[in-house]
């Protein structure tokens, strides 16, 4: 009888510990576990090979970034997150919805749209752009790019969540899953691999293929492909690329530092070309289209410039669709 007893005690007192390892505890074991496999991929089987002296000074400021963004707000943001979910998650939009299953489901996907337009708002808006460069400022992608991230971009788009929180109600385990699964396909979708069937894949999620097109130095394909977990929003809104990009990164010469990079958040830098269409075969191209727009308005002095510009936008998107048409055929 005794045994029998101290046997109970002794599993309750088991069950009691594993009941203090937390979610929260699990979620970061499972991302620090999916960051070393892409790692050792990396290593072992890259998809391209990197420099060795820039990979290393690339893992070093990233992880640094990831270190300091940590202390500072990053682990608070998350348990902000779950402290507001755990209050709202009783109210909003989806607190009428009874079946757990399909709740659940539904928020993964409102959480993963509303990081969409974040991010699309982050390329289209100056202000945004200013801190968000800093993630685009890497020129080799692997799997620590994920935590090049600002401090400033941390804090905004937790606003942002917290928002979408009190509007739609999400509870505090949809919340801790969606912020789970979006760091590991973040880690994922930054890593220098390629594997078979990677674009079948990318009919639902965003893959390494689809995302390299966003870290492109030219304008017209660095603002495509905005997902973070699935692909099908780019696909809805018509902001869906598929090609190879010729470079990564932003133009110009990018800091090297960490500190050179938190200052680099908040001052005026360079953003992605428009498009490669300075060449003399686009020119005569570029001012006959400049030339019917201004007949349309009547040849109104003033509007020279804009003419031009709106031209060569135009000349600009019909050459990015022809290419990556052609991309698309070259692959099939």
């Amino acid at each position: 009888m005794t045994l029998t007893m101290n046997a109970s005690m002794n599993l309750f007192d088991a069950v009691a510990v594993w009941s203090m390892i937390t979610s929260f505890d699990l979620a970061g074991f499972s991302i620090l576990m999916f960051f070393t496999i892409l790692f050792i991929i990396e290593t072992h089987r890259p998809r391209k090979k990197l420099p060795t002296h820039e990979l290393k000074n690339s893992y070093r400021v990233n992880i640094t970034l990831f270190l300091f963004n940590s202390l500072v707000l990053s682990i608070m943001s998350i348990a902000s997150l779950l402290i507001v979910a755990e209050h709202f998650s009783g109210a909003g939009i989806l607190s009428g919805m009874s079946n757990a299953a399909i709740k659940a489901a539904l928020s993964l996907l409102l959480l993963d749209l509303v990081f969409y337009f974040w991010h699309k708002a982050c390329h289209d808006f100056d202000g945004l752009w200013l801190f968000h460069k800093v993630h685009h400022s890497e020129p080799h992608l692997n799997v620590s790019t994920a935590y090049r991230v600002h401090i400033l971009e941390i804090l905004a788009v937790t606003l942002i969540k917290v928002l979408s929180i009190v509007i739609f109600g999400f509870d505090k385990a949809s919340v801790l899953a969606y912020e789970l699964l979006m760091m590991l396909f973040v880690m994922f979708h930054h890593a220098n691999i390629a594997f078979s069937r990677e674009q079948n894949l990318g009919y639902l999620f965003i893959t390494p293929y689809l995302h390299r097109v966003h870290h492109s130095t030219v304008r017209v394909e660095h603002d495509r492909n905005y997902g973070a977990v699935f692909s099908i929003w780019d696909r809805l809104f018509g902001t869906l690329a598929e090609l190879e990009p010729n470079q990564i990164g932003i133009n110009g010469k990018p800091p090297l530092t960490f500190l050179k990079l938190l200052k680099f958040g908040v001052t005026q830098g360079p953003k992605a070309i428009p498009f490669d269409v300075g060449g003399q075969e686009t020119m005569p191209m570029i001012a006959e289209a400049a030339y019917f727009k201004a007949e349309k308005r009547g040849f109104e002095p003033g509007n020279e410039m804009y003419d031009w510009l709106e031209a060569e936008q135009d000349i600009a998107r019909k050459l990015y669709t022809r290419r990556s048409v052609m991309e698309r055929l070259c692959l099939e």
